[in-house]
């Protein structure tokens, strides 16, 4: 089984994915944590590209972004997830181009059809993880690495970020977790909806 887990900077995918896996084999599950980072063999060169797009914003250039995103996932969905223990349950944070596919000229449709197009595998259970912005703001200023980003410059543009996932949870039919509250409460929906695709 594959879940992803999607959202915008400083909405506590990362903490979700270790509260879920830790409950998940409490219960006996094997899972594997996959990160797209260390999984994608054209992340440098990609990166390059995003930095580019940065300082001189194109759709060509942002076109050319999402289409090495989706080579890279699609490297992932033939080399890396077959190559899983049976059985596993297998975790990713981020799948979709995450901040970079919400926002700027590109619309998500488009982005979506491309991976399709390019057979990335389509997650069993996709969970957009989201939060107020203000508060998934401030997440993201007091961690120890900062804001580190490219893409998401400022406040502004984390609000239109978060209503754009918002949009796309909807229109896809993935889940919606609010992670405003306790991690505890947005782990036992992940872990309840994980077993109920299971």
């Amino acid at each position: 089984m594959f879940i992803s887990l999607d959202g915008p900077k400083g909405t506590g995918k990362t903490t979700l994915l270790e509260t879920v896996t830790k409950v998940l084999r409490a219960d006996g599950n094997k899972v594997i944590r996959l990160c797209e980072k260390k999984s994608d063999p054209y992340r440098g060169d990609t990166m390059a590209l995003v930095n580019q797009l940065a300082r001189n914003p194109s759709r060509e250039l942002e076109w050319q972004v999402c289409e090495r995103l989706a080579d890279s996932r699609a490297w992932i969905s033939e080399q890396v997830l077959p190559r899983q223990p049976a059985g596993s349950i297998i975790l990713i944070d981020r799948w979709y181009p995450s901040d970079a596919a919400f926002r700027r000229l590109v619309p998500f449709a488009d982005i979506l059809q491309l991976n399709l197009e390019r057979n990335v595998r389509v997650p069993d259970l996709h969970v957009g993880v989201v939060t107020d912005p203000d508060t998934s703001w401030a997440r993201a200023a007091a961690r120890s690495r900062g804001l580190g980003s490219t893409v998401i410059l400022n406040q502004q543009e984390q609000v239109a970020c978060t209503e754009a996932f918002e949009r796309a949870v909807a229109d896809n039919g993935w889940v919606l977790c609010r992670n405003e509250r306790t991690v505890e409460e947005a782990t036992m929906q992940v872990v309840a909806e994980i077993y109920r695709v299971l």
